[in-house]
């Protein structure tokens, strides 16, 4: 049995829920982190963002739900099925966690056009790959090309048994191929062609808008009072 000193965060605003405080526990910087850790973390309910692994840990709050898809029971729906079909001539390249222009170029328009990020010309390229990438963990970054033209990028960790759907963005103009969808039935798909159990989608919160396309993967799984079921 591992100790793994946490540390927990001030009180700030809740990212996903109006009107509520939010707070983490982070593994503390110290600690050193490999993908096999990562991979035990991560079935305790924790996620990474860049180098830092955290949980949320709100005292009048469980609202975030870690969640993940089975691979080998999940059930594409008519819309899914329907997606990878018109996704079928999409190429698919996997990629080493580094930085490319063409990747960043589409991020910041992606952040500007989807998230209203009238900033994002302030997002630095040392920002976008510490946010995404990490120095411990296996992460790809999956080009989606459509017709030879970028449109999308998803960042995914391989851990010992699972992929894990870090962030995706694409271009709007392809927007009609569902490309966020198409992202997450490739991992699935892929998951299964590497004899991984899992997918791990990050957290499911059902009061917010941002995050019930989760619910569309079924059975989804959440981790409950430090339990996996069906939620």
């Amino acid at each position: 049995m591992i100790s793994v000193p946490l540390w927990l965060s001030s009180p700030h605003d809740c990212s996903y829920l109006d009107d509520k405080i939010a707070q983490s526990v982070v593994v503390s910087e110290g600690f050193v982190l490999d993908t096999l850790m990562y991979s035990r973390l991560i079935e305790q309910g924790f996620r990474r963002s860049g180098d830092q692994v955290y949980a949320p840990h709100c005292p009048s709050c469980q609202a975030c739900v870690p969640s993940r898809i089975a691979v080998a029971d999940f059930q594409a729906d008519r819309k899914q099925k329907r997606c990878w079909q018109r996704n079928r001539d999409t190429q698919v390249t996997i990629k080493p966690a580094k930085f490319e222009t063409e990747h960043f170029k589409l991020y910041k328009r992606y952040q500007a056009e989807r998230h209203d990020r009238g900033d994002n010309q302030q997002i630095s390229e040392q920002d976008y790959i510490e946010f995404l990438s990490s120095n411990w963990c296996n992460t790809w970054f999956v080009e989606f090309r459509i017709n030879h033209q970028l449109a999308a990028v998803a960042i995914v960790d391989v851990l010992d048994n699972a992929l894990s759907a870090v962030y995706t963005f694409f271009d709007p103009v392809f927007a009609q191929y569902s490309p966020g969808v198409f992202a997450v039935l490739w991992q699935i798909e892929h998951a299964k062609c590497l004899n991984l159990e899992y997918v791990y989608l990050g957290f499911w919160i059902k009061a917010c808008r941002k995050m019930l396309y989760k619910n569309q993967y079924q059975p989804l799984q959440g981790l409950i009072n430090q339990q996996w079921q069906t939620v």
